[in-house]
């Protein structure tokens, strides 16, 4: 059963995701250009199904109000559901 946390990250959107408690590993890999996650970031950009929010320092990501991803700067990704966003990640 998800929590009233999970159902409010619905109503939010990539352009909205707060940064200011994002660990700066994950910062820097999400948005310079030659960063680990910045092509993962860009596609975000462009899906209205993808929502976002930072929690603990991690971006967790969702599809369609479910979890697909969650984003740490020195861990490594975890992958939640399989998911064409995920597929990214091992595409070079």
């Amino acid at each position: 059963m998800a929590d009233k946390s999970d159902t409010d990250i619905v109503k939010m959107n990539i352009e909205s995701v707060d940064t200011s408690n994002m660990c700066s590993h994950l910062k820097q890999k999400l948005f310079e250009e030659d960063g680990a996650y910045h092509r993962l970031w860009m596609a975000m950009q462009d899906d209205p199904e993808l929502t976002a929010v930072v929690r603990s320092r991690q971006l967790h990501i969702y599809r369609n109000g479910k979890k697909v991803l969650v984003l740490a700067g020195k861990a490594a990704p975890k992958v939640i559901r399989e998911d064409r966003l995920c597929e990214m990640m091992v595409e070079k």
